[in-house]
């Protein structure tokens, strides 16, 4: 062609809990029984929405108004329920204006990435979740800058390697943390957050606060909300229904911006973000409309605490199963539904493998694993003796070795075999060179 076309971010746009999918699917041809344990749907794995929310959604159906455009913004009447949500909280005070919808939060991080400033940087996590990771990467054609999660303080930020990036990194706008997180399932404590609050106050840049697994916290663990202790910094919370209901199928999220009005520069970014929502006309009705009669309802409270009670006890158990398996150390998650288990350094290399008796599975996954950082050796290895697909940690921009699990398997037998074999073939794997 006469001119290239290939934007300088494309390579940056990976998305391991994807792709693994691939590979998955090939195997699936050659006969393999695959058990998905690499993506966050609940539906996937049999949770089934209350009736009483299936309902509020079947009455909606019959109503004209769900099958029209609504405000670019999002309904009116959900955002303003939603800003009143917020004000409950104390801290941050916002209006309807305040609240931003998309069709989903992967269409919002597209759009709060895709329309920054290309020198404009966000530091974030790591482990990272790759939409962040990845959307931040491609806006800026250079790979994602990152601070540490530590596994040995229960996978919270380290604030002084934080602190030090920010400081000697003048191109740093933003500080993004996700609350509780994925993949490690942590839950920040206020004085953490507020911390990472002092820092963007001193360096002069916003905050984004992905909060999609807000009110899935347990072990313990409270959720502080963002603009319960963000002051007078910029910033803004990413809020959904797809875990939660759960109905990711909706692709229904929001932002809650905080502290726009203190900063122009800040609110012109923000009605960026509305004006590309605009050329887009609005997100989709339905979901929007569900959201003050089901969140509003007195038993969706009861349905958050008997959700928080069932991942707690999956949780534990996943914890249990893996807390004195040799070789590697886990964290209990306290929030979100998942739980990232860690190699010890060293114990991994490029000759380990599980046994395979199909020639020709064999074959397929020895060409998969050439070149390949060694967690995701042991993943493709998993994949191909047992079926079962996780996730490697270096997929999630992470030097370390490791793969994520999910809690969601709803069939408690099928999820116990899944530790039990996974664990199996970690002592095989180690053991085999």
């Amino acid at each position: 062609m006469r001119r290239g076309i290939v934007h300088e971010g494309s390579g940056q746009l990976s998305y391991e809990i994807r792709e693994i999918v691939t590979v998955a699917n090939q195997l699936e041809k050659l006969g393999v029984e695959i058990t998905w344990e690499n993506i966050g749907d609940p539906i996937h794995k049999g949770e089934r929405l209350p009736q009483w929310i299936k309902d509020i959604i079947t009455e909606l159906v019959s109503e004209d108004e769900t099958y029209g455009y609504c405000s670019t913004q999002g309904v009116p009447d959900t955002r303003q329920f939603l800003a009143e949500q917020v004000n409950k909280r104390g801290g941050c005070q916002i209006t309807a204006d305040d609240i931003v919808f998309f069709n989903g939060l992967g269409d919002a991080v597209a759009k709060i990435f895709g329309f920054l400033r290309r020198e404009a940087r966000v530091i974030g996590p790591s482990p990272a979740y790759s939409t962040h990771s990845s959307a931040e990467a491609a806006h800026s054609g250079y790979e994602h800058l990152t601070y540490e999660l530590d596994p040995k303080a229960g996978w919270l930020p380290d604030l002084e390697d934080l602190e030090h990036k920010v400081k000697y990194n003048d191109s740093i706008a933003g500080i993004l943390l996700i609350n509780p997180d994925n993949p490690t399932g942590a839950v920040y404590p206020r004085e953490f957050i507020q911390k990472m609050v002092a820092i963007a106050e001193r360096y002069q840049v916003f905050l984004i606060c992905d909060e999609i697994y807000a009110h899935i916290v347990y072990n313990g663990a409270v959720t502080t909300h963002l603009s319960e202790v963000i002051n007078s910094v910029p910033g803004m919370a990413l809020r959904g229904i797809s875990k939660e209901y759960p109905w990711p199928g909706s692709r229904c999220g929001w932002l809650e911006v905080f502290n726009q009005d203190k900063y122009p520069e800040f609110r012109q970014y923000i009605k960026s973000l509305i004006n590309a929502k605009m050329l887009e006309v609005c997100s989709t009705s339905l979901p929007q409309l569900s959201i003050p009669r089901v969140i509003g309802d007195p038993r969706y409270l009861e349905h958050l605490e008997r959700r928080k009670r069932m991942f707690e006890v999956r949780a534990n158990e996943a914890w249990e199963a893996f807390s004195e398996t040799a070789g590697v150390s886990v964290v209990k998650p306290r929030g979100a539904f998942y739980m990232s288990v860690l190699f010890d350094d060293g114990v991994l290399n490029d000759k380990q493998r599980l046994a395979i008796e199909d020639p020709a599975v064999k074959e397929f996954v020895e060409r998969q694993v050439q070149g390949v950082e060694v967690d995701k050796r042991f993943v493709y290895y998993l994949l191909a003796a047992t079926g079962i697909c996780v996730v490697p940690l270096t997929g999630f921009c992470c030097s370390r070795k490791g793969f994520r699990v999910t809690l969601l398997e709803c069939d408690d037998q099928k999820r116990r075999w899944t530790w039990e074999t996974i664990n199996k073939s970690i002592v095989e794997y180690l053991g085999s060179a």
